[in-house]
C-alpha cells in the first residue's frame, strides 16, 4: 500500500503589494515649488512602534501628489502616487490591493521582481510631472539613476502569530522576498530569514536587497514601508555620486598621466580648485542625505532601519564614496604641492635672474 502525501490545505491571505520605483533627478528639490504646482501634501512622519516623541521627523518631509490609476497588460489596475524628496529623489509607488492564498502571492512576486517592468511605466509620468516645475529643479542631471523595490504586504489577521507564521511558510516567504518561484534550500531559507525583525508578537518584517515580505496591521505597516522607501533613495543617491566621484577621478588620473611639464604642473592650481570644490559639494550632500531622518538610537524604527539599510546595499555604497571621497582628498593634497614645487621652482628662477642681472650691471659697472 503506497504512501499517501497530503498536501496541507491553504487559507486566504489579504494584503497588498507595494511598487517602488525611484529616480533621481536632480541636486536639489524647490519641495515649496512644487508642492504648489502641484497641489501636494507633506508627507507626515512614519507612524513608529511604540508612540515616539516629535522630535523623531523627516528633516524636510517630501511631499506626496496622487497619481491617475494605470492598467497593466495582464490586466491588473493599480493605485498610485508620486513623492518629492528635497535632495533629488522622486518615488512613484504602485500598489495592487492582493487577497489569495501564499501559492498565488508567490508566483505573482516571481512574475514582478523579475518579469514586470515598472520603470519604463514610471519614467514618463515622472518626467511629465516634472515638465511643468522644472524652475524646482536645482542642477538637473542629464541621465537619470533608478531603483525599484518590491513590498509584499500580508495583513495580520490578530490569530496566528508572527513566530509561528515564520515557521511555518519560511519557504513561501524565502521565495517572496528572493522572487523565486522555485523552493528555495533549507540553508537559503535560514539566510534571508536573518534579516527578520519583530517588535509585538503578531508583526514580522524580513527583508531582502530587492524586495521585502511584511505581516502587519496596516497602520503598523506603514514604519517598515516608508523606512525601506526611505533607505532605497539613500542607496540611489549614494549611488549618483559613486558615478560621479568615479568620473572625477578618471579625468584626474588622465591629467596627471600626460607629460607633466612646468607649465602644466603651474596649472595644477586650477584643477586642483575645482577638485576641492566639487569634494566639498559631495560632502554636503552625503550629509544631508545621511541626515534626512531623524531616529533615536534606541528605537524600534532606527533598528528597523538599520536592517533594511544593510540589506539594500546603503552601507556597501555609502563606504564607496567614503573611499573615493579621501583618494580625491589625496590626490587634491598632491596637486596642490606640485603647484606649490612648479611656483617654487618659479620664484627660485626669478632671485637667480635677478642676482644675474645685478652681477651684469656690477661687473660692466654704472656710469657716472
Amino acid at each position: 500500500m503506497s504512501a499517501q502525501v497530503l498536501a496541507r490545505p491553504e487559507h486566504a491571505i489579504s494584503g497588498s503589494v507595494l511598487v517602488l520605483i525611484q529616480f533621481d533627478v536632480c541636486e536639489d528639490l524647490r519641495l515649496d515649488q512644487l508642492q504648489q504646482a502641484a497641489h501636494a501634501r507633506t508627507v507626515p512622519p512614519p507612524r513608529m512602534k511604540p508612540p515616539v516623541p516629535a522630535y523623531v521627523r523627516y528633516e524636510r518631509p517630501p511631499v506626496v501628489e496622487p497619481l491617475e490609476p494605470i492598467t497593466l497588460a495582464s490586466g491588473e489596475r493599480l493605485d498610485a502616487e508620486i513623492k518629492y524628496y528635497d535632495y533629488g529623489v522622486v518615488s512613484v509607488i504602485f500598489h495592487l490591493p492582493f487577497t489569495g492564498t501564499w501559492n498565488s502571492l508567490v508566483l505573482l512576486a516571481s512574475q514582478w521582481v523579475w518579469d514586470a517592468d515598472f520603470v519604463s511605466r514610471a519614467e514618463p509620468i515622472v518626467r511629465q510631472k516634472l515638465e511643468r516645475a522644472k524652475s524646482a529643479m536645482v542642477k538637473p542631471y542629464a541621465r537619470w539613476l533608478s531603483e525599484d523595490y518590491f513590498i509584499f504586504h500580508v495583513r495580520a489577521d490578530g490569530k496566528e502569530p508572527a513566530a509561528d507564521l515564520a515557521r511555518d511558510h519560511k519557504f513561501e516567504i524565502a521565495q517572496i522576498v528572493r522572487g523565486d518561484k522555485e523552493p528555495l534550500s533549507e540553508g537559503e531559507c535560514v539566510e534571508v530569514l536573518q534579516s527578520r525583525i519583530s517588535y509585538y508578537e503578531n508583526d514580522v518584517s524580513v527583508i531582502g536587497w530587492n524586495a521585502a515580505f511584511v505581516y502587519d496591521t496596516v497602520t503598523g505597516a506603514e514604519t517598515a514601508i516608508q523606512l525601506l522607501e526611505y533607505a532605497n533613495s539613500q542607496l540611489l543617491e549614494f549611488r549618483q555620486y559613486d558615478e560621479l566621484l568615479t568620473e572625477i577621478l578618471t579625468g584626474v588620473y588622465e591629467s596627471l598621466e600626460r607629460k607633466q611639464g612646468l607649465l602644466s604642473r603651474w596649472g595644477m592650481a586650477r584643477r586642483a580648485t575645482r577638485l576641492h570644490r566639487v569634494l566639498l559639494e559631495i560632502s554636503e550632500l552625503t550629509e544631508r542625505v545621511d541626515n534626512a531622518i531623524k531616529f533615536v538610537s534606541d528605537m524600534f524604527a532606527a533598528r528597523l532601519y538599520r536592517v533594511a539599510a544593510a540589506r539594500v546595499g546603503v552601507p556597501d555604497y555609502k563606504n564607496l564614496v567614503a573611499q573615493k571621497l579621501r583618494t580625491a582628498e589625496e590626490l587634491y593634497q598632491y596637486m596642490v604641492e606640485q603647484f606649490n614645487h612648479a611656483r617654487g621652482f618659479f620664484l627660485e628662477a626669478i632671485v637667480v635672474l635677478i642676482l644675474l642681472i645685478e652681477l651684469v650691471f656690477l661687473f660692466r659697472g654704472h656710469p657716472s
